[in-house]
């Protein structure tokens, strides 16, 4: 399937060949897993504030952020993309769509 985040984290995948000079991806792979996990937690907050605003238009742009950080991240970690939707796919069959994992 040819999906928005897949293409995401393929050209992540690709920057990290660029020159960070110009490339800000690359300059956030350079500069490691915890500049990228902060930037995870930054962008997380910011969602949750504009959501609590009422501001949809910002909750989309900052929800975007959020998952090009994310994937920076992923892509640091060896997370692919089909990794996380198949554990989607198995929380889906145990526990419903809609539900979290019991704690």
């Amino acid at each position: 399937m040819d999906h928005a985040i897949d293409r995401l984290y393929a050209a992540i995948i690709a920057a990290r060949a660029r020159d960070p000079a110009i490339s800000r991806t690359a300059k956030l792979i350079r500069e490691g897993a915890p500049k990228m996990a902060k930037k995870v937690v930054e962008e997380a907050v910011e969602v949750g504030l504009e959501a609590v605003q009422g501001d949809r238009q910002r909750v989309i742009q900052e929800s975007a952020d959020l998952v090009y950080n994310l994937s920076v991240l992923w892509a640091e970690t060896g997370v692919k993309p089909g990794d996380v939707w198949a554990e989607m796919d198995r929380r889906e069959r145990a526990y419903g769509m809609a539900e979290k994992l019991p704690k």
